[in-house]
């Protein structure tokens, strides 16, 4: 039995207290830690959470023998410092996206992990849908032959007042805009099915939240060792959400959410009208012979984070995982405020890699114009569309 303390009381602690909810007999939320304990005595009502105390700092349990594991869901630049301080002190360690404010903590959390022996873990919640599970598989078919392109559209939209709450649209509290809070999704689901790239171009804009520092859209190209391309769009200002991957092979095309397209070329090079309807047959039965996952997105990391503390086996993200992400992320900006081309990996003296550098250098779309406290409404994050559609 995984006794649970939760670090952050906020929107999204509600898809991780679901999650730990879904396993009695695995684990049990004990602690539920906020600066504003009030948000944490709303959570433990809403559960029922009879058991859990509260408290207003992590500093206050760190010691306790109760407590197994520090679920972190607090704002990105404290989770580092949290992560390290639970995993030096004997806890495991789930924490939220994005793993850190810099490729330093993230060596700085792995070291801990490391030194400690207790697991790290990253959510990467994506990786848990069987939109994202089922497309890997099929790519590791080879059925599709040597990958050419991807297309990533990593599209969200968030009105104007979603950057009033007071860490929000801040380099130095956020640590990024839709690039690191959003599109991190994505970009991890495409560095493991694709791999690590080799060179990262990119812009970015603040087109539409004039109360935030931060980029709402940017647009990346990621290039790989075999000469291959992704296209990686982020955006918070397109409606619909409508999010997908397309993968591009020398013999046919699929995407997520699922479809695939295998082009016959006529002599001359030109595609004709009728597709190689045995492929994509092929590449159907592919999918289709993937089993459905029992568990899915938080819940589904969840499962599989219990499984790797009972059974003492690495999670399916872990620190060196999480780190990957954002230093593809960090890629993204240095190249879009340096106007060059990055190459990887980015070196450990390289001031974007270490604390506190994109802060200094990253430009201010705006300023905040509004600050409050908390939203009225702190119902569960959307975590974007069913991408499954069509299995």
């Amino acid at each position: 039995m995984q006794r649970i303390a939760i670090i952050g009381t906020g929107n999204i602690s509600h898809n991780h207290i679901q999650g730990y909810l879904v396993f009695p007999d695995r684990c049990q939320i004990v602690a539920l830690v906020d600066i504003y304990p009030e948000k944490a005595e709303e959570k433990k009502r809403h559960y029922g959470l009879t058991d859990a105390k509260i408290y207003s700092s992590h500093q206050d349990i760190l010691t306790d023998p109760s407590i197994d594991v520090f679920d972190i869901c607090t704002p990105p630049y404290v989770h580092a410092a949290i992560s390290v301080d639970a995993l030096n002190a004997g806890k495991h360690v789930l924490c939220e996206k994005p793993m850190a404010a810099s490729l330093q903590e993230c060596d700085a959390m792995i070291s801990a992990s490391e030194s400690s022996g207790k697991t790290l873990s990253i959510i990467a919640q994506n990786r848990f849908t069987d939109a994202f599970w089922r497309l890997k598989k099929v790519l590791e078919s080879n059925k599709i032959g040597k990958i050419c392109h991807a297309q990533v559209d990593s599209f969200w939209w968030r009105g104007h007042s979603y950057y009033d709450l007071w860490w929000r649209g801040t380099w130095e509290k956020e640590g990024g805009g839709c690039t690191l809070n959003h599109a991190v999704h994505h970009i991890d689901a495409i560095q493991w099915m694709l791999g690590f790239p080799t060179e990262v171009v990119a812009i970015t804009t603040n087109v539409s939240h004039d109360n935030a520092e931060v980029e709402d859209l940017s647009a990346a190209i990621f290039k790989y060792a075999t000469g291959a391309l992704t296209q990686l769009t982020a955006s918070v200002v397109h409606h619909g959400e409508e999010q997908k991957i397309v993968i591009q092979g020398e013999k046919a095309r699929i995407s997520a959410p699922w479809d695939k397209f295998a082009s016959i070329a006529a002599p001359n090079g030109f595609p004709i009208d009728a597709r190689d309807t045995t492929l994509e047959n092929q590449l159907e039965d592919s999918y289709q012979s993937v089993p459905h996952l029992t568990r899915t997105l938080h819940t589904g990391q969840i499962d599989n984070f219990l499984h790797a503390l009972q059974t003492n086996t690495p999670p399916l993200v872990d620190g060196p995982q999480g780190k990957r992400s954002l230093e593809l992320i960090t890629a993204i900006y240095k190249s879009a405020i340096t106007r060059g081309i990055v190459s990887l990996p980015i070196n450990a003296s390289d001031p974007y890699y270490q604390t506190g550098g994109l802060v200094k250098m990253a430009p201010h779309f705006f300023e905040k114009s509004a600050s409050v406290e908390n939203f009225a409404n702190e119902e569960a994050i959307p975590l974007g569309k069913d991408m499954d559609k069509g299995a």
